[in-house]
């Protein structure tokens, strides 16, 4: 594949479009940017805020600590911080340099404004809408099917930006060029210095907030109980990469590289590959190449599914560390498909019931699960289609989990969020 190739294009652009930083958690950095983005618009420090959500949302939101707010979790924290210290240019770091003094402000324009919050169904799985009003004025944000896809803003009911409806889902990049064959062929041509930058930042951030999850008691310490018993390369890269979901579920205010808008996908893909690539003697030039690979499998097996939904997609990073380690193992693409259809019929099955410090659980068993499904292969054992849901090819078996996930697991979603309101509710 050559540099000038559409295809290898198209993959450096998938790169740099999904390899973001974040700080915290993505739902309710999303929340908080549309805050930060509507009092922008507003152009005055709003007396009242309505926001209107997604299932999806309020599922990823309820449970997680919202960084830089003095450890305050939910949406009303989200939108707080969003008007009181967003930075609306920073996109995904919001509110990545939220002054100190800011911060008690934040509880207070919680207790003492009106945030009112209201589901909103049918619209995008990833809907954020937040109304703000001040000193006579209105205005509106929306976010929709991305994180930072601002499709819609508005001042007194006039309309500033929209975004027109064939264009609010799509990215620069083309998924539907994906191919496991193509993303085989892109990593082994690809020039290094075009794909260097953006997963240097990666290595270098989320390395970081693994060490700080590892050596500092965050969260439920998943990372931190797995590598006080490893013994094993395997142990240890699934304790790195939980050892970071512990510190980012728990309110770190160290930024995550993501991948598929997700920070623990962004670990899940990242802390293994380094893992392994120090155990193998690796070259940088292989630690780039595998790490490319991962983040654009967990891109790969995730476009079918959607940004959000009743799935959990740490499966799918799980998937894309195992197929980097492959690679690094020298594995072939055979290897790949392999370890690919090995992983999902192990751990499909496994759904998401919002962000909060038992996703790093979910993170270490999706790297063991997907490490295993290349050891699985080099034994010479493997899942084969005709087995359960698993198709005859490794595309086959992906497009029949997207299936099950976006449509079949619908009502699962419904029912998970409809448990984890009513428990609120009790508690309440």
């Amino acid at each position: 594949m050559n540099r000038s190739d559409r295809e290898y294009k198209n993959y450096v652009s998938i790169l740099n479009e999904e390899l973001l930083p974040a700080m915290g958690c993505t739902e309710p950095v999303a929340v908080a940017y549309a805050a930060a983005k509507a009092r922008e618009v507003l152009g005055c420090f709003p007396e009242s805020c309505r926001l209107y959500v997604s299932g999806n949302i309020i599922k990823n939101v309820k449970s997680v600590v919202v960084p830089n707010t003095g450890g305050l979790k939910g949406l009303k924290a989200a939108a707080a911080a969003g008007i009181v210290a967003g930075k609306a240019e920073l996109q995904m770091s919001v509110i990545a340099e939220t002054e100190a003094e800011e911060i008690p402000r934040i509880q207070e324009y919680i207790d003492s404004h009106e945030i009112l919050i209201e589901r909103k169904e049918g619209e995008s799985a990833l809907y954020v809408e937040v109304i703000l009003e001040g000193e006579g004025h209105s205005s509106k944000a929306v976010i929709s099917d991305y994180h930072t896809n601002i499709v819609l803003l508005e001042k007194d009911g006039e309309i500033v930006f929209q975004k027109e409806p064939e264009l609010r889902s799509s990215f620069a990049s083309d998924h539907s060029l994906m191919s496991l064959e193509g993303m085989w062929d892109f990593i082994n041509t690809v020039e290094i210095e075009d794909i260097s930058g953006v997963l240097d930042s990666q290595i270098n951030c989320n390395s970081a907030i693994s060490r700080e999850g590892l050596e500092k008691p965050w969260g439920a310490q998943i990372g931190r109980i797995l590598l006080s018993n490893a013994n094993d390369t395997k142990t240890r890269a699934m304790a790195r990469a939980a050892a970071g979901s512990d510190a980012r579920m728990s309110g770190c205010e160290k930024p995550v590289v993501i991948v598929g808008g997700s920070g623990n996908q962004g670990l899940t893909v990242t802390m293994p590959v380094l893992e392994y690539a120090e155990r193998l003697g690796s070259s940088r030039d292989q630690v780039y190449r595998a790490l490319a690979l991962a983040n654009l499998m967990a891109v790969y097996l995730k476009k079918d599914i959607g940004r959000l939904s009743a799935y959990c997609t740490a499966v799918t990073a799980g998937v894309g560390a195992g197929c980097a380690v492959a690679y690094l193992d020298g594995g072939s693409l055979e290897a790949v498909r392999q370890t690919i259809v090995n992983d999902l019929a192990v751990l499909s099955g496994m759904f998401c019931d919002g962000a909060k410090p038992s996703c790093a659980a979910k993170v270490a068993n999706s790297v063991g699960a997907g490490i295993m499904g290349y050891e699985m292969y080099k034994n010479g054992q493997s899942f084969n289609g005709g087995d359960g849901f698993l198709q005859s090819s490794a595309d086959d078996t992906i497009d029949a989990v997207a299936e099950i996930a976006r449509e079949a697991m619908t009502e699962t979603d419904k029912k998970i969020l409809d448990i984890m309101v009513s428990s609120s509710n009790k508690e309440q």
